[in-house]
């Protein structure tokens, strides 16, 4: 279950931007999933409920995952199509002499924080 080394990922890189812009907590975390990256979303979301209680800015986060659809490119007749739908076989010329544009990609789209507040008790007072 490679979905483990990619919460821990995440997480070590949210709580590390955390820290170095001085906020109080993670609230929202999103992400692109590709829908052929391997990730199975019901895995992720198992392991992140489990992964996030055990961070420091990031207790209650909610990850908002968000699934990229697979699009390939044909070389031959310069066509884009749907891979889950076809594989590698261009539907247009049923050639296979096509690649990935998109849909294999897990990328940190947005983090949602609540900032530290500046003033302490003392200054309150």
């Amino acid at each position: 279950m490679h979905e483990l080394g990619i919460v821990f990922h995440v997480i070590d890189k949210v709580e590390k931007i955390a820290k170095e812009n001085n906020v109080k907590k993670v609230t929202r975390v999103d992400l692109e999933i590709g829908e052929v990256s391997l990730v199975i979303p019901s895995y992720f979301q198992d392991v992140w409920k489990w992964a996030i209680p055990k961070t420091t800015y990031m207790k209650e986060c909610e990850c908002n995952l968000i699934i990229l659809e697979a699009i390939s490119f044909c070389k031959d007749c310069q066509e884009t199509f749907k891979t889950t739908t076809n594989a590698k076989v261009c539907p247009k010329c049923g050639k296979s002499n096509t690649y990935l544009v998109t849909g294999n990609e897990i990328n940190l789209k947005d983090i949602e924080v609540v900032e530290n507040d500046e003033t302490t008790e003392e200054e309150e007072k």
